[in-house]
């Protein structure tokens, strides 16, 4: 960044990885230009606030943001327990906002609609290291200006952009005609959300954890409402890596969970439908019908899809860009988090130098490096951000160690295309309890419950 001294580092997103990334940027004594979509800082995580995590307290902090919170006597939460997104939102991101430091350097309702260099677009080579880059946001006052930034962290996740119901990586036919019927991946069924869902027929599609936390809601919901019916559609030929291991499952909440749900369906609670593929969708007046390869068809009220999340690509068509062909990380980082073959407690420490990329000074961070695969840790971002940010401070020796201790297994989900820490909905103690019941469940999660990271068929 040395031609560039004087201008601000773009910090795109302000969710955990991104307010860690600026903490960094402060520490090192360079300026952050924070750019948040939403009204307010984690407001992707306010939409699943209801949602608890499977990590604990002590993997979800930024030592950096933690040194900044601290030097204004906020107290740490609990290290071992369990937040809720609220909790991750109320108790730490909201602080870390409101910090003069980080306030007077965050617009919220800026959404970044493009990244390039000044003046050049990704075909021109010419002094393209030294030259500033623009980037592109529309405010929320209706203007769309462009801000001169000296390097780019885009750290604005995926959750703005859902997996496709349909197969091969498509949306089925008919699935954007069918919006209206398709709810968030994570609704809070038995809360916010629970008018739509009430006395209706729910489809859930997926065979992650996410599914399976929402199957087990809705249960919860149609104990209440006995007119709500509940089915659930997978591609796979089986829901067995849903139910996991039960009462002999190394991970006696994953266990629970599985166990749960298989009881569900025995018992015709849940309708479930394994190798449903869906080709298409077709919206009416009262309902949708889902189509399955085979000519299947399910009638629903409201779909809801929990078939993970993929990267939003577009705004950097002019950057010069080396993704892995397969889950769209960093070419370098690809290998080394393909759920084909790792999981969130396999993937090693990794910094600056795998998130390079052709552009000098630009860089992907957090769950958006990960691209489609479902492998990703809070822990795992922040120390990205660290290193990144010792790179573009001119450290390397810094930027080049990386070092995270994590465990092997205690913090992964199975759900392909989200965060490893998220999520694990909270239900009540009892023998049908969800993975959450224990008041202290000290680094339990849930692994990959494949032997390497794939969730299998959605």
């Amino acid at each position: 960044m040395d031609a560039a001294q004087n201008l601000p580092v773009a910090v795109i997103g302000a969710g955990p990885v991104g307010l860690a990334a600026a903490a960094h940027l402060l520490e090192r004594g360079l300026e952050p230009l924070i750019l948040e979509a939403g009204t307010t800082a984690g407001a992707a995580i306010d939409q699943w606030r209801h949602i608890r995590l499977f990590s604990p307290w002590r993997f979800n902090l930024d030592a950096a943001a933690v040194r900044l919170l601290e030097s204004s006597g906020w107290e740490a939460p609990r290290p071992t327990a369990l937040p809720y997104g609220g909790e991750l939102v109320d108790n730490y991101l909201a602080p870390l906002a409101a910090l003069p430091e980080i306030a007077s350097r965050l617009q919220t309702g800026a959404r970044v609609v493009a990244v390039t260099r000044a003046g050049m677009d990704k075909t021109h080579t010419r002094n393209r290291d030294t030259t500033p880059f623009t980037v592109r946001v529309e405010h929320a006052d209706g203007e769309t200006r462009d801000h001169t930034v000296a390097a780019v962290i885009d750290a604005s996740g995926t959750w703005s952009r859902r997996n496709p119901l349909g197969t091969s990586g498509l949306p089925a036919i008919g699935e954007d005609t069918a919006a209206d019927r398709i709810s968030a991946p994570l609704p809070d069924v038995t809360g916010r959300d629970r008018a739509a869902f009430a006395g209706r027929r729910v489809l859930v599609v997926g065979a992650g954890h996410s599914a399976a936390n929402t199957l087990t809601s809705l249960a919860d919901l149609a104990r209440e409402e006995p007119e709500t019916r509940i089915l659930w559609a997978v591609r796979s030929d089986s829901a067995a890596k849903v139910y996991g291991g039960g009462d002999a499952d190394g991970l006696p909440a994953r266990g629970q969970l599985g166990g749960r749900v298989r009881r569900l369906v025995e018992a015709g609670k849940i309708e479930l439908h394994t190798g449903f593929g869906i080709s298409s969708l077709k919206s009416l007046d009262s309902h949708v019908t889902v189509e399955a390869a085979d000519g299947r068809t399910l009638d629903a009220d409201v779909v809801v899809p929990c078939t993970g999340f993929r990267p939003d690509l577009d705004i950097l068509r002019e950057i010069r860009l080396e993704l892995d062909p397969a889950v769209e990380a960093p070419r370098e980082l690809g290998p080394l988090i393909d759920p084909e073959f790792h999981s969130c407690g396999t993937v090693p420490p990794h910094g600056a130098r795998l998130l390079a990329h052709p552009d000098k000074d630009f860089y992907i961070v957090g769950m958006k490096s990960y691209g489609r695969a479902p492998t990703f840790l809070l822990a795992t971002g922040y120390e990205q951000v660290r290193s990144v940010v010792a790179a573009l401070a001119g450290d390397r020796e810094a930027a080049d160690i990386v070092q995270l201790e994590l465990p092997e297994t205690g913090v992964c989900s199975t759900d392909a295309g989200s965060s490893c820490d998220v999520p694990a909905a909270a239900t009540a103690a009892g023998p049908d309890a969800g993975c959450c019941a224990a008041p202290e469940p000290v680094l339990v999660g849930f692994p990959t419950g494949l032997s390497h990271g794939r969730s299998g068929g959605n």
